[in-house]
């Protein structure tokens, strides 16, 4: 009872030192939309576009929030705070940055991380909404890669793509090495490069040395990879080491063992597909959401 008296005494608070803020500016389907709402929102679309949009447009966009959640709990789809505070980690660990030093980041902005939390809530909510009403209409086929490869006058040759078989090779660095400490595994690793020239060798070789990790090997196609790492896979000969990258375990090789080639995926094919399904999902969102709002109760209020 007293920590329910002290939260309502903490939102009357909030509201006696900042009424404006507090002030409700349109319902949507029965939730309310409040000015500092809008304020921060306003202020996520600037840190994320260097922009100033519109208030309307800003208004808007969590009008449709507001609508997406309403919506989709009439399917009995309700997100997770668990997979919001997935998502808001994901975005973290994108820009190298701990949970906690990407809220400070935002808080400096003037943004409270419940912010960007409750648009990841709609979001994530409106994309199981839609690929659970239109699933069928959003599958991709063979054929309709074909005729897009076909439009792009790019299926005169088939589109290939490789399998990797890696074996992840690590030099082990202590976390806290001195700068001479890593210097010397640097060395280590450049010279195990140079020794490895085949995988049956090279792999027996690595494993006898000390502080030295050989995982077990992993299978990728390079449809699946990123740019960068396709463009280093194909400098590489079957047989040979990567060039070694700093990670939290230490300086990580890759043993390319083998690498076969296939035309079943590729990265222009799942460039097409990817391209073709976002299309198709915009469409049918689009048309969902506009007939969401034909319906919905938007209410203005009378700002004072």
């Amino acid at each position: 009872m007293k920590l329910c008296q002290w939260f309502a005494g903490a939102m009357i608070a909030i509201v006696l030192a900042c009424p404006a803020a507090a002030q409700v500016v349109v319902i949507a389907n029965g939730s309310p939309i409040t000015e500092y709402d809008i304020q921060q929102r306003m202020k996520l679309e600037a840190s994320a576009t260097h922009k100033t949009a519109p208030r309307q447009q800003i208004i808007n966009d969590l009008i449709d929030d507001r609508l997406k959640i309403s919506k989709a709990k009439v399917y009995g789809l309700e997100v997770t705070d668990a997979e919001v505070n997935t998502a808001f980690e994901g975005i973290a660990t994108r820009q190298h940055i701990t949970v906690q030093q990407f809220a400070q980041v935002l808080e400096r902005t003037g943004i409270s991380p419940n912010t960007i939390k409750a648009r990841i809530r709609a979001e994530l909510t409106w994309q199981q909404l839609i690929r659970g009403k239109f699933g069928s209409s959003l599958q991709i086929g063979e054929s309709d890669v074909a005729n897009a490869l076909k439009d792009r006058n790019e299926n005169a040759t088939p589109a290939v793509g490789y399998i990797y078989t890696l074996y992840p090779v690590t030099i082990v660095v202590p976390r806290g090495s001195s700068e001479a400490t890593i210097s010397a595994k640097r060395s280590i690793a450049d010279n195990l490069r140079v020794r490895f020239v085949s995988c049956n060798e090279g792999l027996a070789m690595a494993r006898a040395l000390r502080d030295v990790a050989v995982r077990e090997p992993i299978t990728r196609s390079s449809a699946d990879l990123s740019a960068q790492l396709r463009e280093i896979l194909e400098k590489i000969e079957v047989g040979h080491l990567t060039a070694p990258e700093v990670t939290a375990q230490g300086l990580q090789m890759f043993a390319v063992c083998n690498k076969k080639e296939t035309t079943a995926e590729s990265p222009l094919k799942r460039e097409v597909r990817e391209q073709l399904y976002t299309k198709r999902f915009e469409s049918e969102s689009k048309k969902f959401l506009e007939e969401i709002r034909k319906s919905a109760m938007i209410e203005y209020k009378k700002q004072k």
